[in-house]
């Protein structure tokens, strides 16, 4: 009888141990967010030839093995750098988060215009230039990035640019057969600023909102 009294205690003790020694989910959480923004750092400083999954430890400030336990291999890594540092853009032009009867004009520009003012600053054109110019050597870059941000924000934008015209809203049907001119001016400027004169950066949110001006009817 005695031993029965004992198991109710022994296994609320047996539980509290095991919670002493699993990390809650918001610590895992927040591992996991500090080593994808030190590998960001570490992307875009060394390349990603140069990266190490161990400087990446460093910068997190976390032991040499911890980011194998979130991420087996450094282009699983590099895929959650994409997600969590540029996809988030897809994300904010999503057709759902359209209001009821609002134009697709004002749409980009409450959506896509802020996210390109500041593209530089938040690292997000330093990596589309990483996967540009470490692609050739690695095309795995190519297919994360095209298959996490390019193809699901073409998609979204070549569905608004048919709204747009059903709406009366466009000048011409270019946008619908192209919807890649919404989106050509910010790769050129990305690749300017970055590789063809970095002396006289363009200010890729500015180019954003002309690229509209001449797409879009006032």
């Amino acid at each position: 009888m005695a031993a029965l009294d004992r198991r109710p205690s022994e296994a609320r003790n047996g539980e509290l141990q095991k919670r002493k020694r699993s990390p809650s989910a918001e610590k895992t959480a927040q591992t996991r967010h500090m080593i994808v923004s030190a590998a960001l750092a570490e992307f875009l400083e060394r390349g990603f030839a140069r990266a190490t999954m161990e400087a990446v430890a460093r910068r997190a400030g976390v032991a040499k093995g911890t980011p194998y336990r979130y991420f087996p291999t450094k282009e699983a890594l590099f895929e959650a750098v994409v997600r969590q540092e540029i996809a988030s853009a897809v994300v904010e032009v999503n057709v759902a988060n359209r209001s009821p009867g609002e134009k697709v004009g004002a749409f980009l520009r409450r959506t896509m215009s802020p996210a390109m003012e500041v593209v530089e600053r938040q690292g997000r054109a330093a990596l589309a230039r990483l996967v540009l110019t470490e692609g050739v050597r690695f095309p795995v870059l190519v297919e994360i990035y095209r298959r996490e941000m390019f193809d699901p924000l073409l998609n979204q934008l070549r569905y608004l640019a048919k709204s747009a015209r059903e709406g009366g809203e466009l000048k011409s049907d270019a946008l619908v057969d192209h919807p890649e001119l919404l989106i050509a001016p910010i790769w050129y400027g990305i690749v300017h600023n970055g590789l063809l004169d970095r002396s006289q950066p363009l200010d890729i949110g500015a180019l954003f909102q002309t690229n509209l001006d001449l797409l879009f009817d006032q």
